[in-house]
């Protein structure tokens, strides 16, 4: 009996205390844009906001107080005016500061530069920078500078690349990228390592109508048709990489999967449209003249050395929920629960006379011929919590003519020479990546709970894709699989990514068939900072 006064008296003095010290969740209503401090339907999550010391009482907004400052709304529940802004103090609360993913930026988007009032006409600077650290167990045979390695290590950059583009009227829109990409300690171009940027993109569109109907464009650009990933933006991706069989032409008869070219595109209602045409560069400009270019084989297709004819490519969507931003041609990755988004997709590429076989006294010609279609699904699954999740499957018949098959891997390779005959994978992290065939990829990634790290520290997504494809040319089915995690410190602006690959080893028998022996894996972390 004698300690419960005390203990009243002192639990009486910390239970004010502990209130004044805790942090409460916020709500905005997305119909009304009243704020609330219980959840609720239609209700997103502000963020968690802690009290401030008390002010001088201000005369209460009322009908004769005059109208409400811009971004300002009454919320019933909490009963006073509410600025809507970064650093915003909300009923005498204020959003906490710290943590990984804190900014306390004066503007939604400092990076752009308004021309005109509302902000429609604007010209804006973007940057983009993927740091990654890898262990790699290096294809058989695999050497570096002339020694046989196992494994191996490395850092790098898988892309680097600066930004400009703008609306500088209504209907007149700019997009320029600089950069360079899949640099490590071997990178280099004909001998020099100081050879590494250039200009990715340069074009320009005019909108013919007063919608997103019909807009003409033009210039060096990924204009192509196939799938989303064959145009993605990169900086948006939930997987390390994006699939690079949906660039079909890159390093061969595309700059990194641009080609100079016209396009038409527009939007109609949910019906979404790109149709182009490209001039294919010669396979020859890019250094590739050899058995891993261009030289002619009595029966395996490669890209032809002589000729020229134009790469004619669509792609086409139906959007059953919400449209997706038209600004360019680029196709977001995932939008973090932001949007609610479930498409159809097909695509097609065609290019007359592209590759060859035969003998250089008669040569035989084939067309190139590649189709997909897909399903995307990228929504919220909780609002409150901000759960998401994402989802992509497609089916794609590829046909380069007889046989063709191509070894890339995703990013810088970890190798640079090979010992003849220890695999047909070739050196690094190659792998059969292009063939005449058909091929399935798929991906499923899940965004947790926003609040599952604390304030400010950003958000989870843990994500797998697959990748198999029947290829002619091969004996076994090839089979390549992703898993990873994202934290997404600040979404997509700062963004770490760990990644693990697994893909398979092949190698020619005796009867001439190149068969599945083994797998290797890689692993990758990777930093990425964009705006």
């Amino acid at each position: 009996m004698k300690f419960r006064f005390p203990l009243s008296l002192l639990s009486c003095c910390l239970f004010p205390a502990s209130l004044y010290a805790q942090a409460i969740d916020l709500y905005v209503d997305t119909k009304t844009k009243q704020i609330y401090a219980e959840p609720g339907t239609d209700r997103v999550r502000m963020g968690s906001f802690e009290r401030v010391a008390d002010k001088p009482a201000k005369p209460v907004l009322g009908a004769d107080a005059g109208p409400l400052p811009p971004g300002v709304q009454m919320g019933s529940e909490v009963g006073h005016g509410v600025p809507m802004g970064p650093g915003a103090t909300v009923a005498g609360m204020k959003k906490p500061e710290g943590g990984f993913g804190f900014a306390n930026w004066k503007d939604k988007d400092p990076f752009k530069w308004n021309l005109n009032g509302d902000g429609s006409q604007y010209i804006k600077f973007g940057m983009l920078n993927q740091v990654q650290l890898r262990y790699e167990q290096n294809n058989p045979g695999s050497l570096i500078q002339g020694q046989p390695v196992d494994d191996s290590t490395d850092i790098g950059l898988r892309r680097t690349r600066l930004v400009v583009q703008g609306q500088i009227t209504d209907r007149t829109y700019f997009y320029v990228q600089y950069g360079m990409n899949n640099q490590n300690f071997l990178t280099q171009q004909n001998g020099n390592r100081h050879i590494a940027a250039y200009f990715h993109d340069a074009f320009g569109e005019l909108r013919l109508t007063e919608g997103n109907q019909m807009t003409v464009g033009g210039g060096l650009g990924m204009f192509n048709g196939l799938s989303r990933f064959s145009a993605p933006s990169v900086s948006t991706i939930m997987t390390m990489d994006v699939p690079l069989l949906a660039q079909y032409t890159t390093e061969r008869t595309s700059s990194f999967n641009r080609q100079y070219g016209v396009y038409l595109r527009g939007q109609v209602s949910k019906f979404r449209y790109m149709i182009a045409a490209n001039d294919s560069m010669p396979i020859t400009t890019d250094g590739l003249t050899g058995a891993g270019g261009g030289m002619i084989d009595p029966s395996v297709a490669n890209f032809a050395q002589v000729g020229h004819k134009k790469n004619y490519t669509g792609m086409f969507y139906w959007n059953f929920w919400d449209t997706e931003p038209n600004t360019n041609p680029y196709m977001q990755g995932t939008y973090l629960g932001k949007k609610s988004i479930l498409n159809l997709e097909a695509g097609f590429a065609t290019q007359k006379a592209a590759t060859w076989t035969g003998t250089l006294d008669n040569p035989q010609f084939h067309d190139m011929t590649h189709w997909s279609v897909a399903g995307y699904l990228d929504a919220p699954i909780d609002k409150v919590k901000e759960t998401a999740i994402s989802a992509y499957v497609g089916y794609f018949h590829m046909n380069y003519g007889p046989n063709y098959l191509r070894m890339n891997g995703n990013g810088q390779n970890t190798a640079n020479g090979v010992i003849g005959g220890s695999s047909a994978n070739g050196a690094g992290n190659t792998f059969p990546m292009f063939g005449t065939g058909d091929m399935w990829y798929a991906q499923l990634g899940y965004l947790l709970p926003k609040d599952l790290l604390g304030s400010n520290n950003g958000q989870l997504q843990f994500y797998t894709s697959i990748t198999s494809a029947g290829w002619d040319a091969l004996h076994d089915q090839m089979n390549v699989f992703n898993g990873g995690v994202n934290w997404l410190i600040k979404g997509h602006n700062s963004k770490v990514t760990f990644d693990y690959q697994n893909r398979p080893v092949f190698r020619t028998n005796a009867a001439n068939e190149i068969v599945k022996t083994s797998s290797r894996g890689q692993f990758v972390l990777q930093y990425q900072i964009a705006f």
